[in-house]
């Protein structure tokens, strides 16, 4: 068997049994962090846990190298998204291998990623690095990136801030230097109920939840018309929907309730969240009064969902150009999903960019799968990294 052969079963048998482990965010992840955990210390990193309240979820902080001066980070979510409804004709949480293609829940987004690193930890450990080489191991990114936030609080409380890091999302292994940020929130209508045969005596929140999500409708199209572009974006500008509405019990009843989940989700030019407060500001400002003209107890509760910023980083940063080096490319672009990358660099200071074996389009759906190819790639991009923190 030749060094090739071993490195790709090394990561095949790493994804095994990440996958293996059923991580929605619904659930408990510690199973997986200590087998990860376990598995580090075996090869003689240092491993921090992070713990969130519940004590059900945890983040790990893995270093391998002079932990007292700044180095890389390697970022990976342990979380997937959950099965129900899909039609996968292979088991999710067991890993299929079939013509090069490596089947399974979060195959490509984004344990795949994490295999690598953990397949080329003990070159890590084995090489004399005169920079660490960390990685960041969190929870919850599915459902806004929560995890991460406490793990980069402690990792600020160290006092060494690392000179960048590297988010594996399914990228194909192109270096992405933006990402568009997003907030979404749900906004709940209270009315006035009665038989809608004297639907002029209520107040239908129905109706005034239809001229608020007119209103988000009128916002992304003006946005889409007159915004801000940037070009490197699939859809290059600030988009706006709403996506959730829920009201009304019966026909002949005037709903006294209806609750809209939106969202604004923003190129670096905008401000997702100051989108949000316009739109508010209109249903606070207009339809509210008219509601609670009819009856008091009418009214608007508004409860954000999800809030993350985007990344912009220049396209000749040190990061980038490095990034481009160890890919062995020379273009560069952006996403319009979500990442940890922006909060690295706007909780952490720390450059980011986001690049990982995989592909977008195959996440989140039935028969996930990533390619022992895109792995092999990705681990040579990390052995380039390793040699250039041994410089």
């Amino acid at each position: 068997m030749t060094s090739s052969d071993r490195q790709s079963a090394a990561i095949t048998e790493l994804l095994a049994t990440l996958v293996g482990f059923e991580t929605v965010s619904s659930a408990t992840n510690l199973p997986l962090v200590d087998w990860v955990e376990d598995y580090c210390r075996g090869h003689g990193a240092a491993v921090e846990r992070v713990v969130d309240a519940t004590g059900q979820k945890a983040a790990l902080w893995i270093t391998v190298g002079p932990a007292d001066r700044p180095g890389y980070v390697l970022s990976g979510h342990s979380d997937v998204v959950p099965v129900e409804g899909q039609d996968w004709t292979h088991p999710p949480f067991r890993l299929t291998e079939i013509d090069g293609r490596l089947y399974g829940r979060g195959t490509s987004d984004m344990k795949g990623f994490l295999a690598v690193c953990l397949a080329l930890l003990p070159e890590m450990a084995a090489a004399p690095l005169a920079r660490p080489l960390h990685l960041a191991i969190s929870y919850d990114e599915e459902i806004g990136c929560l995890g991460v936030r406490p793990l980069i609080a402690h990792l600020r409380q160290r006092g060494v801030t690392p000179l960048g890091c590297f988010v594996g999302e399914p990228t194909g292994m192109a270096v992405v230097i933006g990402h568009k940020g997003k907030y979404g929130a749900k906004a709940t209508f209270r009315g006035l109920a009665c038989h809608s045969a004297l639907a002029p005596t209520g107040v239908n929140a129905v109706e005034y939840a239809a001229r608020f999500i007119d209103r988000v409708r009128l916002t992304a199209e003006g946005l889409a018309r007159d915004g801000a572009r940037d070009d490197l974006y699939d859809v290059p500008h600030t988009t706006g929907l709403t996506a959730l509405v829920q009201g009304g019990t019966a026909l002949n009843i005037v709903p006294d309730r209806c609750t809209v989940g939106f969202e604004f989700r923003a190129i670096a030019a905008d401000d997702p969240r100051a989108l949000a407060e316009s739109v508010l500001a209109y249903a606070r400002d207009v339809l509210v009064p008219e509601m609670q003209a009819r009856d008091p107890a009418c009214g608007l509760t508004v409860e954000p969902v999800i809030d993350y910023p985007g990344l912009d980083i220049a396209p000749d940063a040190p990061l980038v150009t490095l990034a481009k080096r160890l890919a062995g490319r020379n273009a560069h672009a952006k996403v319009s999903y979500g990442t940890e990358a922006g909060l690295f660099q706007s909780l952490g200071d720390i450059p980011s960019v986001v690049i990982g074996p995989g592909d977008i389009a195959r996440a989140h759906k039935a028969d996930e799968y990533v390619e022992t190819a895109e792995l092999a790639d990705c681990a040579g991009f990390l052995r380039r990294l390793i040699a250039e923190s041994c410089a």
